[in-house]
């Protein structure tokens, strides 16, 4: 069974939709568990009537994508954005990808939902970048065996960059597979604040992690950045 995991902050106005595009595929069988992580505008009560379980745990995702798998049900686990979209069919992709190929981890490709060209430039270096070094973000809908992210240790309890830390430890154990079916992304966080601004931001904090900065210091510079 697949297990997907959407951890969730104050996100009342598109979770119930986000959900809803989720019901084939628990039809198919697949689990899908919501993780507040505190929510203060009904998200948790909206997406009960949705989900298969919501789980509240302390705010970071890290933390409840920990706390989600640790109540996942399945042997493959799906970390699903709440402003991502699976391409049709993921369950089917994940699960025949893996056994096809005998990984135990990988990725989707991401689309940006905007007409915007730079932003289609960004997904293209997003999805080429991720391909060439192996490294992925929670925008690509992660999925990993149970096994191996139990022999992984789970995600890093760091307050930002998670999902690279967490695929850097994957890569120990392989390389992963590379989907080529797209996620639609909202593009809501380039859209918010400029796109040139927070690729730039993003590079930053992306050159200053691998430098060794604290987590902590690159949470608070991308705090006032979040969509």
């Amino acid at each position: 069974m697949l297990s997907i995991i959407i951890p969730c902050l104050n996100e009342a106005d598109g979770i119930a939709d986000m959900l809803a595009a989720l019901a084939p595929l628990r039809a198919r069988g697949a689990q899908v568990i919501v993780v507040d992580g505190g929510s203060t505008d009904g998200t948790a009560t909206l997406a009960a009537a949705h989900a298969d379980k919501v789980v509240c745990a302390p705010r970071g995702r890290a933390r409840q994508m920990n706390a989600g798998a640790a109540g996942a049900g399945g042997q493959v686990l799906l970390f699903l954005h709440a402003d991502c979209r699976l391409p049709p069919g993921a369950d089917g992709l994940i699960t025949d990808g893996l056994r096809r190929a005998q990984k135990t981890w990988g990725r989707f490709d991401v689309e940006l939902d905007s007409n915007s060209a730079m932003l289609r430039a960004v997904a293209m270096l997003m999805n080429l970048r991720s391909r060439i070094t192996g490294v992925s973000t929670g925008d690509q809908g992660l999925f990993v065996t149970r096994t191996l992210f139990e022999a992984a240790g789970g995600f890093p309890q760091i307050p930002l960059m998670e999902d690279v830390a967490f695929t850097k430890l994957l890569k120990r154990y392989s390389r992963p597979l590379n989907l080529r079916h797209r996620m639609r992304v909202s593009g809501r966080r380039w859209e918010k604040h400029g796109v040139l601004r927070t690729v730039l931001l993003m590079w930053r904090l992306r050159w200053q992690y691998w430098r060794g900065a604290d987590p902590q210091k690159l949470a608070r510079d991308y705090a006032p950045h979040k969509p």
